[in-house]
């Protein structure tokens, strides 16, 4: 499985890694909290835990169970990560007493409700690309604003299926009848592996014929499915069917199930080849590109290192971003860092 990009690349060449030193990730919050309520949030950062094992620490400490801790987002684990949870406020005295050498709180404030999933409005990265000589740190901060322009596929990354994708195959067994799930979980985080991965297909096909066309934007199509971007508009969220862009609006793909809207015309002879109408899971649409901001780039010649930093919308990869940049495919294994050599 295969990720495409439409920057072509001069040869830039870098390593980035996940760790506590290279990969530093912010959850930046849907909106402000009000400081008054019935309801704790815990302004948490945390060190080579992922964010179940995070929960599962704070409801071991709290003695409750770990669905009554509300968050927004999974983050990485190989990194060192911030982000919001959120406790009733009866645990606030219990709260000052917490310690754990991977996790911090940083602050807490009131507010009048618990977080729930999907309650942020993107993530804050700072990554350190190493081995970089100085004419290749400006190559890249160059084409990385060019994507901030012209737009990131917006591919599910590596981290999505598991080690050397073995959860792909599960989920195609699943689906088939092949494999037999009871645990409810794993069975919706097989479903979302499907659904992700005939998404991911869609849009390198998408991405692979725009090439063909000549460019570096993706090209749109009659028939294609418009999500509005701003979100201070009343009309409909989604704009389906259109023969071209409206202002604001971002392509989208399909993440196929039940009860969701599909292209027609050339969008749909495309996308029916990653559909699956017959699944019950309920479907969506994604959009196929997104747009990095804030981007700042600071080069250290001495240790041949170009810091990064870059702002994504919820629900996107980084390491896309850095593939894109790159002109390249990574995998897990390409992004771990021995230990001697962090030394």
């Amino acid at each position: 499985m295969n990720r495409e990009y439409l920057q072509s690349t001069q040869d830039i060449n870098f390593k980035f890694y996940q760790n506590e030193r290279d990969f530093v990730v912010d959850e930046i919050p849907l909106a402000g909290f009000l400081g008054r309520g019935n309801y704790l949030i815990l302004h948490v950062s945390k060190v080579e835990l992922t964010t179940w094992d995070m929960i599962a620490i704070f409801a071991e400490f709290l003695a409750i169970p770990a669905e009554k801790i509300g968050y927004a987002g999974l983050k990485d684990k190989h990194a060192t990560t911030s982000q919001y949870l959120s406790v009733e406020t009866k645990y606030e005295n219990l709260l000052k007493k917490f310690q754990h050498k991977q996790i911090k709180i940083l602050s807490t404030i009131r507010h009048s409700h618990s977080i729930r999933m999907g309650d942020l409005a993107g993530n804050r990265f700072s990554i350190n690309l190493h081995e970089v000589d100085n004419i290749d740190a400006g190559k890249i901060e160059k084409i990385a604003r060019k994507i901030a322009k012209t737009g990131l596929p917006n591919y599910f990354g590596y981290q999505r299926f598991g080690r050397d994708a073995d959860s792909i195959n599960q989920a195609n067994e699943m689906i088939k009848g092949e494999l037999f799930v009871e645990d409810a979980k794993l069975k919706n985080f097989l479903i979302s592996i499907y659904q992700s991965y005939h998404f991911n297909e869609w849009l390198r096909e998408r991405v692979l014929l725009s090439k063909e066309l000549g460019s570096t934007e993706l090209v749109l199509l009659s028939g294609d499915v418009y999500q509005l971007s701003d979100k201070k508009l009343t009309i409909p969220n989604l704009v389906p069917n259109k023969d071209f862009p409206m202002k604001g609006a971002v392509v989208t793909g399909l993440l196929c199930g039940r009860d969701t809207i599909r292209a027609k015309g050339a969008a749909r002879e495309i996308e029916v080849k990653y559909d699956d109408e017959f699944l019950q899971e309920k479907g969506q649409r994604r959009e196929a590109l997104i747009y990095p901001s804030d981007i700042d780039c600071k080069y250290i010649r001495k240790e041949t290192m170009l810091n990064l930093s870059f702002t994504l919308p919820k629900g996107s990869y980084a390491t896309v971003f850095l593939e894109s940049i790159a002109g390249r495919n990574y995998s897990a294994k390409d992004v771990k860092m021995k230990e001697k050599k962090r030394k």
